[in-house]
């Protein structure tokens, strides 16, 4: 049986870090994948669970050098504990230093300082070296635990020649800015999540005696507790943390509220439907944890990477040695341009510049409206090249009102009662149309729908079809063309057995404010539009012209949806779906990049790789805009891992940068990629 896994991992300092962690996992063959996140400390996998059980898995990584559990961390005790032990290296490294002011200090003095520093504060750099020698891998602790042992144990071995300058200070300093630098980091990592901990701190605390269908009353200004539906009373509610709504919505007796909103100036009665981990914020959580958790394609390039940085930089650092020593003939200088080459070359920024960026990213996008279910549809949106769309609940409101009712047979309060016992149970807008008239129901039997075509019933012990033209047997009525050609949705009542039209019914549908804004934004995107539509051709090229649609494809059968995406990804476009049916589910599903609306159906939401959270179609452009904002930081952030590395290399070799400021500059190379993604918290929404 296959399980998913999610554990917390300390003790991970760079890139390699995550690579020795998946290695150590995928060896096993009942680990079915495995993925490692540098900036949430966190290992996502699928296993067997006949062949491998939690605490094995936890073992393997504890075997790799690494600590992993599956309890929730406290981050702010850890942060205490290392904020500590750096002022201890601090009040210690700071004496050390002093010679540079003219100050001197007596060799023992040097001694008593900085081993402290050497062996109790950079602990864990021995700690993570023993463990990637152990496995054969690299990684930031040995970089640093050898360039720092190279100038501790040469002071030693000047001390005892005689010689006065000595090179503790170097050592000391390197551990101290090192550690202070990886503290600024997860401080700054901390901030990453902050989106995440809004949500959770929204969680309504509800009695534990409650259960589904219980009753709960909800005062005026009050956070609803729980997911359920309205049984009495109306008002207003914002939804604006959970949706991305601003203006409060309209609620009454029978519509849906959403747990952790808060109620306007209305007294309400709740029927509870969700609690706990099953609540719409609860999910959400789930689905922006997620996301977080996992890699973007971009990153598996980066840990490719990482795998031969590491033993390139030893490389480097030998050459450095060997290559001033002959040249100098001064071993000593060549020894500390090694270990300047092995501190500034530190994987830390290059393992921090996607998942930081994805984040902070698929945070502010949540707040925003907008979830982001994995990684690679954030990395996907931002290289769309066209969208499509579904037009009912879409681009229009999705709820039709009835507009005309054509009677050739029975007489109208006949023909509303059999309509209305035809499309009784329905969920389908124009069914709901229907079923708001409250007229008398007839007995229905052997109700079934025809996919594509209309439904059929039994009613009162004759067959009808209710359907688009494309149920008709014969030639269409011109009262259905003049409708049509007016734009609305036009449905035929059938007799089956006769073949007989006993009435024609055309629906309106309303175009959303916000969809002519919409596709002019993505227009000046770049990206270029498409219309899907079960609709007739009149109605479809109606609201194609007035939103100024590229294309439209109009009387289409499901089925054909996921056919015409296809299409357009054979010829070269890069192209994104957006709908909110179950029909659409395929279509999402096949689409590069599959946007669901939540006012639509679950099946919808659970096939998309991005979910809007409110029926606003600007929401649209709104994450095409956050994906491009947040591949930018990614590039951005890739740019400067590597450039302080491509300078600072060279620069340590020839002796340009001496130790201390190769560990300033390490540390600043992480501090600052964090930072850098930091800023795309100020990313606004289109509203």
């Amino acid at each position: 049986m296959k399980q998913d896994l999610t554990l917390n991992i300390k003790g991970m300092t760079c890139a390699s870090c995550v690579g020795r962690v998946e290695k150590a996992l995928k060896k096993n063959d009942a680990i079915i994948s495995a993925s490692v996140n540098l900036a949430t400390e966190k290992a996502t996998l699928r296993f067997e669970s006949s062949k491998i059980n939690p605490s094995s898995i936890i073992k393997l990584i504890t075997q790799a050098g690494y600590e992993a559990t599956s309890e929730t961390v406290n981050k702010e005790a850890e942060l205490n504990q290392d904020k500590k032990l750096i002022l201890l290296s601090i009040l210690l490294t700071i004496p050390l230093m002093l010679p540079m002011l003219g100050i001197h200090l007596s060799p023992w003095t040097q001694v008593l300082l900085a081993t402290p520093v050497q062996f109790y504060s950079g602990a864990r750099f021995y700690k993570g070296a023993y463990g990637a020698i152990k496995s054969l891998t690299g990684n930031m602790e040995l970089l640093v635990a050898i360039g720092t042992s190279a100038a501790y144990f040469l002071s030693w071995f000047l001390l005892f020649k005689g010689e006065l300058h000595l090179y503790f200070e170097s050592s000391a300093v390197i551990i101290t800015l090192v550690l202070l630098g990886k503290y600024l980091e997860s401080r700054s990592k901390m901030q990453t999540t902050a989106a995440i901990k809004a949500l959770q701190k929204l969680t309504p605390q509800v009695d534990s005696s409650l259960k589904v269908g219980d009753l709960v009353s909800v005062k005026p200004g009050e956070r609803i507790p729980v997911d359920g539906k309205i049984t009495e009373g109306a008002t207003q509610v914002d939804e604006s943390l959970i949706t991305g709504e601003s203006l409060p919505v309209e609620k009454t007796i029978g519509d849906k509220v959403i747990g952790a909103s808060i109620n306007g100036n209305g007294n309400i009665t709740v029927e509870i439907t969700a609690l706990g981990s099953e609540t719409m914020l609860a999910r959400i959580i789930r689905l922006v944890e997620d996301a977080q958790g996992v890699k973007a394609p971009i990153q598996r390039l980066v840990d490719k990477v990482s795998s031969i940085f590491v033993p390139v930089v030893l490389i480097l650092s030998i050459i450095t040695l060997i290559a001033t020593g002959f040249i100098t003939h001064d071993w000593k200088t060549a020894l500390i341009r090694a270990v300047a080459v092995l501190v500034i070359a530190c994987p830390c920024a290059l393992g921090l510049a996607t998942p930081t960026s994805i984040m902070v990213g698929t945070g502010v996008a949540a707040k925003a409206g907008i979830l982001i279910k994995d990684a690679e549809a954030l990395e996907l949106t931002h290289s769309l090249t066209m969208m499509a769309f579904d037009k009912t609940g879409t681009l229009t409101e999705g709820k039709p009102s009835l507009s005309q009712l054509r009677v050739l047979e029975l007489g109208e309060e006949k023909i509303y009662s059999i309509l209305a016992s035809i499309q009784s149970g329905s969920s389908h807008p124009m069914a709901q149309a229907i079923q708001k008239l409250n007229k008398p129901l007839l007995e229905v039997k052997a109700q079934k729908a025809l996919p594509g075509l209309g439904v059929e019933a039994e009613v009162m012990g004759v067959v009808y079809w209710l359907g688009s033209k494309k149920i008709l047997q014969g030639t269409i009525p011109s009262f259905g063309l003049e409708r049509e050609a007016m734009g609305e949705s036009v449905s035929y009542l059938i007799e089956r057995d006769s073949k007989k039209i006993i009435a024609i019914v055309t629906f309106a549908d309303t175009i959303k404010s916000e969809a002519k804004s919409t596709i002019e934004a993505l227009k000046n995107q770049g990206i270029k539009t498409l219309m899907l539509t079960g609709d007739n051709h009149g109605s479809a090229k109606l609201v194609a012209e007035a939103l100024g649609i590229n294309h439209f494809e109009a009387e289409i059968l499901p089925a054909e949806k996921s056919q015409i995406i296809q299409k357009y990804r054979d010829q070269g476009e890069i192209i994104g779906m957006v709908g909110d049916g179950i029909n659409d589910a395929p279509a999402l599903a096949l689409a590069d990049v599959g946007m669901a609306m939540s006012t639509g159906t679950d099946v919808a939401m659970h096939t998309a790789g991005i979910t809007l959270m409110n029926g606003n179609p600007l929401l649209i452009p709104d994450a095409i805009s956050i994906s491009r904002k947040t591949y930018h930081k990614i590039k951005q952030n890739l740019f400067w891992a590597f450039i302080y590395n491509v300078i600072g290399i060279p620069l340590a070799a020839l002796g340009y940068l001496n130790p201390m400021l190769a560990g300033l500059a390490m540390a600043l190379s992480s501090v600052s990629v964090v930072s850098n993604s930091l800023l795309l918290a100020r990313w606004k929404n289109s509203k």
